[in-house]
Parts: structure tokens; sequence; C-alpha cells
């Protein structure tokens, strides 16, 4: 659907329905996620089978609030920041009046509906009383009142709006008034017209914001707040909800600061979106830009590996499938399409939500309805035109469940790291070339308030953090934000079949006068139940400089084919600014003209080895994250650097190989060192040409890096044998000239 026409359209439908929604307020309570008719689907399922998901989900959570409610309620006077007694039980009391008001619905027990009203009088008594938090994060972040940020804040107004509109109807005129005059419309002002530069910022803090006010504005009888939170303060277009689906979003569905951020976003676009759909569906908000908030759920699931999310930009690193945001997501998206691979997520996922979509995703797993929800290799077009680069995901199955995130994709606004054309690898469940994500101790008082820590921006985000070139010791654009996110990387293309996944991407604003190119392919070789990753970095400058590739990897240093000159006395960082500082050097090397061998052993009981091809020309520095860190906040990683220390012109050549097994406790270990034997590179026309020799095999991986979107058949000779490429990317056995 055209943007512009959809928005002219979604307008004229809100004409309407704010006719609608004006002549029929309170008509119904309740009138937002859960409706009457939801309820009373609920209770009859809870009543005829006991033994029911739904049911035993109903009780559980009925059995966790009533052990709750039997404590005193306690509203505290806002003290503390993030992860402190008064923020947490602020938090506690949002969730705790939300699955107080559910329970009401479904077991029609009054208690449970006077417990919400008397936590809401007590909100209501203390909301007038309140300036802005004492703990305000900054000074150019709009605080709370409740809390140190604007954006819990959106989230106590989130839930709670809810919580209010399930007890409504059992409320005193009096009540209604207290609880609305004193706290809803306070709080609904304050984060609209209060808050203007957040509640008009297209932001995940935005989303929070519109959501929570556009929802009051259904319980509360006011369709301007509604129009407000779709359109912004001054229904201009510019700003709200209806612009941050627009400009949030790729095309594809991916959410531009990454899939950590993409997962706290969901729930305020999901929850607000089936509170549209339920109060005025002739918006047809689940349709608007060709069903973009069902993509942006399935494209965060599609975004993780062994139920964790990549942790790309800002992120933490344990957060994976289940949490509450994406069951809420899953859980809207089966409501919706009824797609079976929705509830193989949903089982993993392991929670039911007490809502009418959460019972029918119950009762089809009661039926076993599941089918497999299948994982694929996808490049994720960036930016609202999908333009921006891409963010790469290559899956194979060949010898085990891996991926290779790489990441040619753009700044991610103020969460988004300096890492153009980084990578990660995953295998068999686990992370084999690393990201750290956020330096962060999420809601630990004692690190920093629970707030991203200063090495945050003195490492975390730096380059030298991640997986990719570096040049001159300096970071990607110089480590300013509006410089990245005004300047991304090209995808110059992608392609997967039955050889594999490989993907290309390049950018030359990263450093004046320095064009970065990577070509990476996670490569099937199923005759050796394996794959290898192929990883080319070409680098090209119109003067010297230093030239730094790191890799960050999991596991314990095994073996080098070469030898180490370890600093065992003393250690020094490598630099002094710009996430150099933050690295011990704790030896080096300067391998011979050859392939230089780098073998690690993984958690998960296998080697890896990085078999690189060299000149002679490239010193390795291996590292481990700790230096100047005089408070331990960072974790104490390893990995190495190639280094070139004056080059115009390079090309970094390597492959990871996944091998062998070692089992502590039956005491046996298998292929522990790397099976390559011989690697060359090579480029005919528009083909690279990779010879690789592993395990008494010989494979030539070819590769068409041609400008066009989809090459033709390409004939070529090597080693005086033709052979033929379709597509983008073929592996040939070379001793019978067999693909």
């Amino acid at each position: 659907m055209n943007l512009s026409r959809s928005k002219t359209y979604f307008k004229t439908a809100g004409v309407t329905a704010a006719l609608l929604l004006s002549l029929n307020a309170h008509a119904v309570h309740p009138n937002l996620v859960i409706t009457n008719d939801d309820v009373q689907h609920m209770r009859q399922a809870i009543s005829t089978n006991s033994e029911s998901q739904f049911a035993t989900a109903f009780e559980s959570l009925k059995a966790q609030v009533d052990e709750q409610i039997a404590q005193p309620i306690t509203v505290p006077v806002p003290k503390d920041g993030g992860g402190g007694y008064t923020h947490e039980r602020h938090k506690k009391n949002y969730q705790l009046m939300y699955n107080a008001g559910v329970i009401y619905q479904l077991s029609k027990d009054e208690k449970y509906a006077n417990y919400v009203r008397d936590m809401l009088i007590a909100y209501a008594q203390l909301y007038p009383t309140l300036d802005v938090h004492p703990k305000r994060k900054v000074k150019s972040q709009n605080p709370g009142k409740l809390f140190w940020q604007s954006l819990n804040e959106a989230m106590w107004l989130v839930y709670t709006i809810q919580a209010y509109d399930l007890v409504h109807d059992t409320l005193s005129a009096a009540n209604i008034k207290t609880i609305e005059d004193d706290l809803l419309r306070p709080v609904s002002l304050f984060m609209s017209e209060g808050q203007p530069s957040t509640f008009n910022k297209v932001h995940n803090h935005g989303t929070w914001a519109t959501a929570g006010v556009g929802m009051a504005g259904y319980v509360l009888d006011e369709p301007e707040w509604v129009e407000k939170s779709l359109f912004d303060l001054k229904k201009s277009g510019k700003g709200g909800f209806v612009k941050q689906l627009e400009m949030l979003f790729s095309p594809q569905g991916y959410y531009n600061e990454g899939p950590y951020y993409q997962r706290f976003a969901l729930l305020p676009f999901v929850t607000f979106a089936k509170a549209i759909e339920n109060n005025e569906p002739q918006r047809k908000i689940f349709e608007y830009r060709d069903g973009i908030l069902l993509k942006a759920i399935d494209t965060t699931i599609q975004l993780s590996y062994n139920g964790l999310f990549f942790p790309i930009n800002d992120a933490i690193k344990s957060k994976g499938i289940d949490t509450i945001e994406l069951v809420q997501g899953v859980t809207a998206a089966y409501g919706l399409t009824n797609d079976a691979g929705y509830l193989d997520v949903a089982k993993k996922q392991n929670q039911i939500v007490l809502t009418g979509d959460g019972l029918k995703v119950a009762q089809a797993l009661d039926k076993s309805q599941e089918k497999p929800y299948v994982f694929k290799s996808v490049a994720f077009g960036d930016g609202n035109d999908g333009k921006q680069g891409a963010l790469v995901v290559m899956r194979s199955d060949v010898g085990g469940d891996q991926a290779l995130l790489f990441k040619p994709a753009a700044q991610g606004l103020g969460h988004g790291h300096f890492d153009k054309l980084t990578w990660q690898f995953y295998d068999h469940g686990n992370e084999i070339v690393s990201d750290y994500g956020a330096a962060r101790f999420l809601n630990v008082e004692a690190k920093y308030g629970g707030r991203y820590l200063p090495e945050n921006e003195t490492y975390a985000k730096h380059t030298v953090a991640h997986n990719t070139v570096v040049v001159d010791e300096t970071t990607h654009f110089n480590a300013n934000v509006e410089v990245g996110n005004n300047n991304h990387p090209t995808l110059n293309f992608f392609e997967t079949n039955q050889y594999g996944t490989v993907s290309s991407g390049q950018i030359k604003t990263a450093y004046k006068g320095v064009e970065l190119e990577r070509t990476l392919a996670l490569v099937n070789l199923p005759e050796l139940d394996s794959t290898i990753a192929v990883d080319m970095f070409n680098v090209t400058a119109n003067k010297a400089h230093q030239l730094d590739l790191p890799l960050h990897y999991k596991g314990q240093l095994i073996d080098t084919s070469f030898e180490l000159t370890g600093n065992t006395k003393q250690l020094s960082a490598l630099g002094d600014k710009n996430g150099y500082q933050h690295l011990w050097l704790k030896a080096q090397a300067k391998p011979e003209q050859g392939l230089a061998k780098v073998t690690w052993l993984n958690d998960n009981g296998r080697f890896y080895t990085q078999t690189s091809l060299v000149k002679g020309d490239e010193s390795f520095l291996f590292t481990q994250i700790g230096a100047n860190d005089p408070h331990f906040n960072l974790r104490n990683e390893n990995g190495f650097i190639r280094r070139v220390d004056s080059a115009k012109q390079h090309k970094f050549i390597s492959i990871l190989e996944p091998h062998g097994e070692y089992n502590p406790s039956k005491e046996y270990t298998l292929e522990a060192n790397s099976r390559v034997t011989a690697l060359s590179y090579s480029e005919q026309d528009t083909l690279t040409l990779v010879n690789v020799d592993i395990k008494g095999k010989s494979y030539l991986v070819a590769i068409n890096k041609a400008a066009q979107a989809n090459p033709s058949k390409h004939t070529f000779t090597y080693q005086n044998k033709a052979f033929t490429l379709n597509g983008r990317l073929g592996v040939y056995a070379m001793k019978n000239n067999q693909e």
C-alpha cells in the first residue's frame, strides 16, 4: 500500500471513528486489548476444562496474585533510579494491578477489583504531590515523576490504563472522579502535552508514550487524545504512532534499532494496535503498510538463535523469545493469522497470556496443532524504505544448527554501535564469534544505577569491540551518532541456494578516503557433514593507514600455527582511546607467509579454527578486555587482531572451520586440529575463487560479484577445468569436477 495514500485513508477513517468513540464512550468495559466478548469465552473455557493450558495459566496467575494482594498496598514516594527499591516497587505495582484486573474479569471475585481500586486511589493521592523524579536520568532527557525517565512512566500508563479499564464497572462515581481527575488524566497530559519532544519522537520512547495516552483516550472518552497519539500533538502526521510505523520499520518489518529494541518496542505497538482494532476496526491497523506489524513480529522471531536475540547494538545478551513482549506479539500474530508455525514458538515460550488471543493459542496447543516454525536465511532491508543497507542472517543445518549474522546495516539511532560490516557466528547452540552487546547491568542499581555504564560509550560502542576493520585506531564515523545515522552501507548482494548463503556489503563513508568491502559466505559441505564460513574483507584507501581486523571469540585458546610472544610479567593497554584503552595486549606474533591458524574450544565441546591467508605483513595481537576498568564493569573476553601497519590496499582472507569434539566427562577428544591443509584466493573478471583443501578433499568456492541483481549463467576455467556458475554462489569438488 502506498504510504501517503494509506495515511490519508487512515486519517479519514479516524474522523468517523472519533465521532463514534465520543458517542459511545464508556458504553462497554473492558474495551482495550481484552473485550467483553473475550471475557465470556475465557470464563467458559476455564469452567469447562480445568485441565486445559488456559485454565492452568489462569490458576497459576491467580495464585501469584493472591500471594501478592495479601500484602499491604505500598505506593512509595519515588527516590531511586532503575533497579532501586521505589523503581521496582512501582513496576511491580502496575504489573500487579493489571494482573489483578484480569483475574477479576475471569473470576468475578470483586476482591481483585477492590485491590486495584485501592491502589489506584493511593496513586491518585500521591501523584499530585510529585515533582519530577529526583534521580532523573540526565538533564537532556525528559524525566518522569514516578520514575527516573519518562519511558518508565509511559510503561506504567500502558499497564495501568488497562487495569483501570478492567475494573471500571465496579467503581463508584466518586472513585472514578478521583482516579481520573487526580491520576489518569494528569499522567496522560504529562506524558503528551507536558513532554512533546518525547511524545512526538519517532523512537521507542515515543511509541510507549503514544500507546499509553492513546489507550487512555479510548477509556476516558478523549477521542482527541487518540488522534494526537496517532498523528502527533498537532495532528500533523510528522510524529505519532502512525509515523512510527512508517519510519521505524523497514518494509520487511526490521526495526531500525536492532532486535533487542525491536522486541522491546513490540509490546506498545501490538498493545495499542489491538486497542485500535477493537475500538475502531475501520482503521484496519493490522493491514497498514502491507501488514507491517505482523511482519515485525515475524522478523523479531527470525532475529534469534537458540532462543536468544542476536545481540547487535545496545543489547542485553540474555534476552530471548520468551520475553513478555514477544509472547504478546506471537499471541496476537496467531490470533490474526492462525499460522501453526507461531504455535511452535508459543510452545517454546511456554507462557499463555490471559487474553482472547491467548485462549486461541492455548486451545490450539491443547490439540497439538503446532507445526515447526521455519528459520530462514534472509537479508532484512534496513531503513523505512528498506534500502539503507541490511541485516543479513545466514543459516545452515549441515552438521548442526548454525547461523552467521552479517551487518551491512544502518546506524540504529542512539542505541546503534559503530560496527559497519561486522559479523557474528553461532554453532550448536552457542555464540562462537561474538559481539559484546551493551555494557550494562540492567536494573542492578549497584552498577551505575542499572543504567548504561560509562564503558558503553568508551568501549562497547566502538569499532574495535566488534569484528570489522578499524583504520588508524579510530572508530567509524569518528564515533559521531549523527554522522552515522546519515550514512549507511550498501548491500551489494544476497543469495541463498543449495550451496549455502553469500552476501556482500560496502561503505565509503566510515572513514574519509577509505572504502570497506566485505563478502561473507556460509558454505555447506554435506560430504563432510560440515560448513565453513568464508570471509573476504577488502580495504582500499587513497593513502597508507594502519588497518586492524579484530575477531572476538568465545572459548579457550587452544593452539596457534605460529609462535606467540606472551606478555607474562607485565600487561599494558593496546591504546589510549576509542576502546583500545580497555584491551590488554596479552601476546603477539608475526606469522610467515602462508596459513596462519588460531584454534579455540567453545563451551559446546567443539573446536573452531580461523585459517587466515597471510603474506608475512600482518601482526596478530591477542587481547583480553579489562584494561582501565577499575570498577570491573567489563567482561574479560578474548580476541585477536590482525594488524597491517601501513597499507593503501589490503585483503583480509580467512575461513572459519568448526571441527572435532571434546568430552571431558567421557575423556575423549576428536579432531582437535584444523582439517584445512591448503587455502588460495584468486579473481577472474567478476568472480572470486577460493580453493580450500579440507580433510583430504579439495573444494572450489566461486562467488559472482557482478553488479547486476541476478547474474546470468557464468562459464569459467580453473586449473584447466571448466565450470559453470548459476547465480552468486557455487561449490565444486575439484578432484572429480562435480558440483
